[in-house]
């Protein structure tokens, strides 16, 4: 029997707090080399692009799939949104898929996860520290959600370019979190924060780096092609630069590709994985001066890592449906 869960079933059982756990885990076995990885599989029909994203982390256990498209003519042609994912996990000792399951919420919460483990490690330890966030979609939410598990705010300011949006980031977000949330009137405001967090569709930096305060920590989200970046060279150059991958942000992250084939930077610039910071290989924060950096490109580890939780959870609740297949 195959138990299948669709997007309301996921949201019911996966939660911040544990999926950080286990996206922590799952980068430490990244780390320590009992993760498999294999380089993401692109094909690219007529009319859109379909991901392959298979992992395996053998000390969770987790065997999964993530199967993602991007069809821009969904929505006009087919009134179905433009991406589509869904994990199909499987028992690591037969091979069988066992469950399958929507991927919409848990890829947005894993991303949001590795954020929150990043900050964990990286930004300052002080209480009562401010979040700024760059963008007001689910992502945004998302990484708010996650800086605020990670460490104590005292509020959030938030900016987009569309103040309808950013206002209804506010309503939703404010009372989820219980936290105050200001509306920033320009990208300057949010940059007083002591978190950064960017999540646009922006190809082109969202901010001025030269006026990052010291101390402050930045998880960089939303660009993950070659030649798009929200993050500029300066601020890239002034950080201590860590990635999900280095395989990844080499090959995919233009905020660390464009400085480098311009000679603004080294290789060497990068400074470390997030696992090694996690597993103590690397040293994380080492004063409340230094400016730090987490580039997310999102990994198949991190989708394995919340599926077999998201199964897990939902075999314990007794929710979902099983079929035979």
């Amino acid at each position: 029997m195959t138990l299948i869960l669709n997007r309301k079933d996921v949201a019911s059982v996966l939660k911040m707090s544990d999926c950080m756990d286990v996206v922590e885990t799952a980068f430490a076995e990244l780390a320590n080399g009992t993760a498999v990885l294999p380089l993401r599989t692109n094909i690219k029909p007529p009319d859109g692009l379909a991901l392959y994203m298979p992992a395996y982390l053998k000390e969770m256990g987790a065997l999964a799939c993530k199967v993602v498209t991007v069809y821009k003519n969904n929505p006009a042609k087919f009134n179905i949104p433009t991406t589509i994912g869904k994990v199909l996990v499987q028992d690591p000792a037969t091979g069988d898929v066992v469950c399958i399951m929507d991927g919409g919420f848990l890829t947005a919460v894993r991303t949001g996860a590795a954020s929150g483990v990043a900050t964990k490690y990286l930004a300052r330890k002080d209480d009562n520290q401010v979040a700024g966030i760059f963008g007001s979609g689910v992502q945004a939410k998302m990484q708010l959600w996650a800086v605020a598990e990670a460490r104590k705010l005292s509020h959030a300011i938030v900016y987009d370019v569309s103040d309808q949006a950013a206002d209804d980031f506010i309503a939703e977000m404010s009372q989820k979190l219980n936290l105050e949330i200001i509306k920033a009137k320009s990208p300057d405001d949010v940059l007083m924060a002591d978190i950064i967090c960017t999540a646009t569709s922006s190809p082109t930096p969202i901010f001025d780096g030269r006026k990052v305060k010291e101390g402050a920590h930045i998880n960089g989200i939303g660009s993950h092609t070659p030649n798009a970046r929200e993050l500029d060279s300066e601020i890239v150059k002034r950080s201590k630069f860590v990635g999900d991958s280095r395989e990844a942000c080499f090959n995919e992250a233009g905020d660390i590709i464009i400085p480098l084939a311009s000679g603004e930077i080294k290789e060497s610039h990068f400074y470390a994985e997030l696992g090694e910071i996690i597993t103590g290989k690397k040293a994380a924060r080492v004063n409340d001066k230094e400016i730090t950096l987490f580039k997310s490109n999102g990994l198949a580890i991190q989708d394995v890592a919340t599926a077999k939780l998201v199964y897990d959870k939902a075999l314990a609740a007794g929710i979902g449906i099983n079929v035979e297949i």
